[in-house]
């Protein structure tokens, strides 16, 4: 299962004081995300076989197209 840690601040200096706060007992970390962490781990494993089923459903032409239209709009953009 996932561990969440919540995110830190940017700036150099309320790092440190965030830090003190924690240690002292002054402030404590931000509530957790309102994402359920077995429904994220879920989803995950079926973003995992999602591809693998889509290529088995898909004739080798339609892949084809497919991939000569993601290749064109790579080579489209602004670099």
């Amino acid at each position: 299962m996932a561990v969440y840690y919540p995110p830190r601040p940017r700036d150099p200096n309320q790092l440190p004081h965030l830090m003190v706060q924690l240690a002292t007992g002054e402030s404590v970390d931000p509530v957790p995300p309102k994402k359920n962490l077995a429904a994220v781990e879920l989803g995950r494993l079926g973003g995992l076989s999602g591809g693998k089923a889509r290529k088995a459903k898909l004739s080798k032409e339609r892949r084809s197209q497919i991939a000569r239209k993601a290749a064109l709009a790579r080579w489209r953009k602004k670099r």
